[in-house]
């Protein structure tokens, strides 16, 4: 069956996850608008996908088509409504821009429409600006419960609204957001939320290799984050080992060495907790930002990463594996990983503490363990984009891109369920 070429439009369209979302579905769409008062989105946006037939920058000056659209995307801004934000709610110039969308529905009347916010928008104000939302936009069911007494300036949609986190649908980042889809009282109005996916893609899967130094944290930011008030402790050979006097460099690296090696090598990182630190292990994320905050928990997330925010203050737990005295030919050709020797270190402020368990002469791996920041390649990876995604602007303007977007793989399992051909 030939299908048919569908209309979209987009407020807040950012760099185009919509765009993507709709391509993995091998969708055909006509983009009859997109919407951005951002330079550099615009830039990337166009780079990526074209310039749209017509592409306002302000939601306010833009025109609303007579022809109703088969889908309306729209993402107004959301720090007004964020839990680490300010919170000022609808009477902020950013929380009233939903009211521009709410126009746009009632004027246009698209098949479907796709809300996305932050989670902080159930609880603004203790519920009430989302239960205006929901009053305005269901005018006739939500969350398939029929609404007997609609508002009378309600659009008679269908709505339905939930909570989804990336990393349910095995994307390695922990990103919740609301989610609302409304359907027009005359189309299929039945709707299902995707189902959640066992993650099995993890943060190390999406991390770049040979990575330019530039991302690697300064010996400062790394000792405002590293827990110090204990001293590194090996257990199972008989020895501690302490750092050299003027320096923090022995607690910062601590290996349990057992019979057969090293084996859980980790970092205590900073953290308001009860221990006053959290343990962060190779290919765990951790948030570096206000370093020296005296209340900030939850700086560590295991084999995931956290929600991205516009700075991308987000480092990463690696290690570089050196080997000596082994050629490379010789690995390739015997394909050994038989390391009878191991050595770690950790390198600051130009310093070297090694802890050795049971060196042969000839043989052994050194692993040398960093922080460094997340790349804008793998914050967007973590956005679902794909590598093909032009950059075209500074890291700075892309981390804020990629903190700002909507995950491309839940905007495009919402979009698979919507029925085009009834």
């Amino acid at each position: 069956m030939k299908q048919n070429t569908i209309k979209v439009g987009s407020d807040f369209s950012g760099v185009g996850a919509f765009n993507y979302a709709l391509k993995n579905n091998n969708i055909k769409y006509k983009e009859l608008f997109a919407c951005d008062m951002d330079k550099f989105a615009r830039q990337s946006f166009i780079a990526n996908h074209g310039e749209p037939i017509y592409y306002p920058q302000n939601v306010y000056e833009r025109e609303i088509p007579s022809e109703s659209l088969d889908i309306y995307m729209t993402s107004p801004p959301c720090q007004s409504f964020s839990l680490a934000g300010k919170r000022k709610g609808k009477d902020s110039d950013n929380g009233i821009l939903f009211f521009n969308s709410y126009e746009f529905i009632q004027k246009n009347k698209p098949r479907y429409f796709i809300f996305e916010n932050v989670k902080g928008l159930l609880s603004d104000d203790n519920g009430k600006t989302f239960k205006e939302w929901e009053t305005m936009l269901g005018g006739k069911s939500v969350n398939g419960n029929a609404v007997i007494f609609p508002f009378e300036n309600s659009v008679p949609y269908h709505i339905y609204y939930k909570v989804l986190n990336s990393k349910k649908h095995n994307v390695p980042q922990n990103r919740e957001r609301v989610f609302i889809v409304g359907i027009r009282d005359d189309s299929d109005n039945f709707f299902t939320w995707p189902k959640e996916e066992h993650l099995t893609t993890k943060l190390k899967d999406i991390l770049e290799k040979d990575v330019p130094e530039k991302y690697f944290l300064s010996d400062k930011a790394i000792n405002g984050l590293i827990n110090h008030t204990e001293k590194m402790k090996a257990k199972g050979n008989g020895f501690s080992f302490k750092p050299k006097k003027g320096t923090d460099i022995g607690s910062c690296v601590t290996a349990r060495c057992f019979k057969n090696g090293v084996d859980d090598n980790y970092i205590k990182v900073k953290s308001a907790t009860s221990n006053g630190y959290e343990v962060a292990t190779e290919n765990d994320s951790i948030n570096f930002k206000n370093i020296n905050s005296k209340t900030r928990r939850g700086r560590v997330e295991k084999e995931i990463a956290q929600t991205l925010d516009t700075d991308c203050n987000q480092a990463v737990l690696v290690s570089k594996e050196v080997r000596t005295n082994e050629s490379k030919k010789t690995r390739r050709e015997t394909g050994t990983n038989d390391f009878r020797g191991k050595q770690l270190e950790f390198r600051n402020q130009d310093h070297i503490n090694t802890i050795t368990t049971g060196l042969t002469k000839d043989h052994y791996l050194k692993l040398g363990y960093k922080i460094r920041r997340l790349t804008p390649r793998e914050c967007f990876r973590l956005q679902d984009f794909p590598d093909s995604f032009k950059f075209v602007v500074s890291d700075s303007q892309l981390y804020k891109q990629a903190g700002n977007s909507i995950t491309v793989k839940v905007l495009q399992l919402i979009i698979e369920k919507f029925n085009f051909q009834c």
